[in-house]
């Protein structure tokens, strides 16, 4: 894979995968909205599917990682830290472009929001909020969480016909050769599991692009009357994946 392409790939799969994400977010907060108060159990079906499609698409380009922990844990894992810069700024870049695709779907209930008496903060469509303002717990939970992700995902690959993305390795020449496609419906599916069984405290980022990018993206963007982007707590998602990626690419070749 050139570092065009891997680049090309990480932009475009993040941002779908945060256009379906803060999409779906959008969807059950705003007022205006026919999923209003649709509940936790759409949110996080949302987000699968969005891992779904983002990783689709970007898998023949990239190999679709579309979260740095996701890359990081890879590295931990094979020892190959070179292109770990190149897929964090594609991920980055995406996650703040398809939180802006996200904004300008919902323009207008983000406006209509605004003129309502008791507007809805909007922070919580676009990054994760703690239901319980504890750092040391928000932090642990974002660590055991990601952990949870990475280390199934990294044991996928060890299973015949199937890959990290699709992605199995390479040929001698350097050709890509592609596991089962399957491995993406399984990473979606173990998304949805994790937003059901371990996003409760914390909104599950378990991605730190997902929740910067569309952080900034949130603290630019002219919404009207949208509240604080709440940096103070912006560096738990953040450290806590990278923590559980790292945990979980130590435990694997550890273990495996």
């Amino acid at each position: 894979m050139s570092n065009g392409d891997i680049f090309t790939g990480e932009v475009i799969g993040t941002a779908i995968l945060i256009l379906f994400g803060a999409g779906v977010c959008a969807a059950v907060t705003l007022n205006h909205s026919k999923a209003k108060a649709s509940g936790w159990i759409v949110i996080a079906f949302g987000w699968g599917f969005g891992v779904l499609a983002g990783a689709y698409t970007a898998a023949p380009l990239s190999g679709a990682h579309l979260n740095p922990a996701v890359t990081v844990g890879v590295a931990v894992d094979t020892g190959d830290w070179d292109k770990v810069p190149l897929y964090i700024l594609g991920q980055l870049v995406g996650a703040a472009i398809g939180a802006v695709l996200a904004w300008l779907l919902y323009y207008a209930q983000f406006a209509a929001n605004a003129e309502e008496r008791n507007a809805q903060p909007t922070l919580g469509v676009f990054a994760t909020i703690p239901e319980l303002r504890n750092p040391v717990a928000n932090l642990v939970t974002e660590i055991i969480a990601t952990a949870a992700l990475v280390l199934p995902l990294l044991a996928f690959g060890r299973v015949d016909g199937i890959g990290i993305g699709p992605v199995a390795g390479t040929d001698g020449d350097g050709t890509v050769i592609y596991g089962s496609g399957i491995s993406i419906l399984l990473v979606s599916f173990l998304v949805v599991g994790i937003g059901l069984s371990l996003g409760g405290p914390t909104g599950y980022a378990i991605n730190p692009a997902r929740d910067l990018g569309p952080r900034l993206a949130h603290a630019v963007l002219p919404i009207p009357n949208k509240g604080t982007s709440d940096w103070s707590y912006a560096w738990i998602p953040v450290v806590g994946p990278l923590i559980g990626a790292v945990l979980a690419g130590l435990v694997f070749n550890a273990a495996f």
